[in-house]
């Protein structure tokens, strides 16, 4: 950030922030519940006690945020991006979370959640996410020699 007044770019990068932060924390709730909503419609009120919001109760760096389950049984990895904007607004996702993506194919999900704000939609994608969108490296690792 600038040592003096923001510029309009930082504002932006600032309330966008701010927003994915709320969005995350309220998305984040309301799909764990519906996490557990659906294991318990299956009769699965065992497996619906044992849904974790990994990213809160952990830390982000899993590379999922809710651990869930199939109503069979097998582990659901569910990774949240939420925008106001449309469904196909682009959004950030780490390596961690790609590299969880591509080793763990079979659980791992990503819920897209658009329109958050007025009417919020959603849709789930299944990896290889590449095949689906074109990834774009935006940030790099700077390493002293």
């Amino acid at each position: 950030m600038s040592s003096g007044a923001w510029s309009d770019t930082e504002n932006d990068l600032t309330a966008a922030s701010y927003f994915a932060m709320l969005a995350e924390e309220v998305a984040g709730r309301r799909y764990n519940k519906h996490e557990r909503a659906v294991l318990i419609q299956h009769n699965r009120d065992d497996l619906a006690r044992r849904v974790r919001w990994v990213a809160e109760e952990d830390g982000d760096g899993a590379g999922y945020d809710i651990a869930s389950f199939e109503p069979d049984g097998r582990a659901r990895l569910v990774e949240v991006k939420t925008t106001n904007g449309w469904e196909r607004t682009p959004f950030f996702i780490s390596r961690n979370e790609l590299e969880v993506a591509n080793e763990r194919r079979a659980e791992w999900r990503l819920l897209r959640l658009w329109d958050f704000s007025r009417e919020p939609k959603a849709f789930e994608l299944h990896p290889p996410l590449d095949a689906r969108m074109s990834l774009t490296v935006q940030t790099f690792q700077a390493n002293f020699h």
